[in-house]
C-alpha cells in the first residue's frame, strides 16, 4: 500500500469500477453506432463519480489530509 493511501478506499473503488463499465458501454454502442447506447454509457460515467462521492460522504473514503500545524519557532540565543 502506498504511503498517502490514495484510492484505496470502497468508496474510490465503487466510483472508478462504475465509471470503468460506463466507458465499456459507450465504446461498445459508439461502434455499433448506437447513440442511446453511447449516452447510456455517458450517463453511468456520471453515477460512478455521484456514487463514489455519496459513499465518500457517508464515511467510506479516505478523510481529508489535515496540514500539520508549523513548530512554534525557538529563540536564538543572542550573542553579545
Amino acid at each position: 500500500m502506498s504511503s498517502s493511501g490514495h484510492g484505496h478506499t470502497p468508496a474510490a473503488w465503487t466510483g472508478v469500477i462504475i465509471s470503468f463499465i460506463g466507458f465499456c458501454v459507450s465504446g461498445a454502442f459508439i461502434v455499433l453506432g448506437n447513440v442511446p447506447g453511447f449516452w447510456a454509457g455517458i450517463v453511468l460515467i456520471g453515477l460512478g463519480a455521484v456514487a463514489g462521492g455519496l459513499m465518500r460522504a457517508a464515511g467510506m473514503g479516505q478523510e481529508p489530509r489535515r496540514a500539520k500545524p508549523a513548530a512554534p519557532a525557538q529563540a536564538q540565543p543572542q550573542e553579545g
